[in-house]
């Protein structure tokens, strides 16, 4: 295992160079590949990973835990009314303490205009490597995972790859804009023509997506912003319909001092587009080979219909499932 992303922090793909995601891509296959074969693959023995969590998580909190087991290590899972967070200790501090404690600290923090700043605090302060398991800006293993399950389906040349990312209809919260902004700064640095589709009210950071267009020209993809579901999906190869809350039409201290109002109108505009669905009609307008990704879990019926997503020669969201796993371990047995 190479030595020279060893203490490095990871709060987001664009934080790393694209030679250094190849590394994590090279060493996420060389692990599952192992995993699949029963091959013991103890890089971490010993060694211990402080998770916190401020929100609830399935594939986050499994991939790492499991991960930390099978690299030969142990993970804490944390939660922040466990810990002095409860009663107001800094992230500097608790950084300080768990990186003297142990080797590595993880967290999720998607309070709108809070959770990046919690974490990148952390980062500053901490003697060893802290990565996001989601915040308000980014979702880093997200977009890993994602990025190798396109690799699977379609080869390491991606130039040309038409990927359609959708706003879509759902009604369980107003899910964090860190998943479509990860995917539009990650996809089109590896030459995908990357299409994010939205309602007006519902878009994404400015500053993001003003990046994103940089990456893109970097990277040799491109990057289309449009407001109709149809004409996305139109031609797609991968299409990925999923929700976030309108969190981007407002500026951050805009949002904190006018939080009521803000929700209030993100509601009243939600239930204008029950009508954005990935469904048969829809898919029907993309590629004949189609498939379908979503970090999950999907709003059934509202974001994907059950035929779409249950269908396997369209769905591949298990397998984007499963990548979590090797995608978590590559980044923590370089970093650690």
């Amino acid at each position: 295992m190479t030595k020279e992303l060893k203490g490095k922090h990871f709060l987001s793909c664009d934080d790393w160079t694209k030679e250094e995601l190849d590394v994590v891509f090279d060493t996420s296959f060389e692990l599952k590949e192992q995993f699949r074969n029963e091959v013991p693959h103890l890089h971490l023995p010993h060694k211990t990973l402080f998770m916190i969590f401020f929100e609830q998580s399935t594939r986050t909190r499994n991939s790492m835990e499991a991960g930390m087991t099978q690299l030969g290590g142990h993970a804490h899972d944390l939660t922040s009314d466990k810990m002095q967070l409860s009663h107001g200790e800094s992230p500097k501090d608790t950084a300080i303490i768990l990186s003297r404690m142990g080797h590595g600290i993880a967290s999720r923090n998607c309070f709108y205009g809070i959770g990046y700043d919690y974490l990148n605090e952390m980062a500053e302060h901490s003697t060893k490597p802290v990565m996001s398991l989601q915040d308000d800006i980014y979702h880093p293993f997200q977009g890993l995972a994602d990025l190798m399950t396109i690799f699977e389906q379609f080869g390491k040349n991606l130039k040309g790859l038409k990927v359609t990312v959708s706003w879509a209809y759902a009604d369980t919260h107003s899910k964090p804009l860190s998943v479509p902004q990860t995917q539009a700064l990650l996809f089109p640095r590896f030459g995908i023509d990357l299409t994010i589709v939205h309602p007006e009210e519902f878009p994404l950071s400015k500053n993001i997506i003003e990046r994103a267009n940089k990456r893109a020209e970097e990277g040799g993809g491109s990057l289309k912003i449009v407001n109709d579901m149809d004409e996305a999906f139109e031609g797609a190869q991968i299409v990925i319909p999923k929700n976030w809350g309108g969190f981007g039409a407002y500026g951050v201290q805009e949002y904190l001092d006018n939080e009521d109002k803000c929700k209030k109108e993100m509601k009243e505009n939600l239930e204008k587009y029950k009508s954005w669905i990935c469904d048969e009609r829809r898919i029907k307008l993309a590629d004949k080979n189609v498939k379908l990704m979503h970090a999950l879990p999907a709003d059934r019926g509202h974001e994907v219909t059950n035929e779409i997503i249950d269908n396997p020669d369209i769905s591949v969201v298990f397998d984007e499932a499963e990548n979590r796993l090797h995608t978590a371990k590559a980044i923590m047995a370089l970093t650690m």
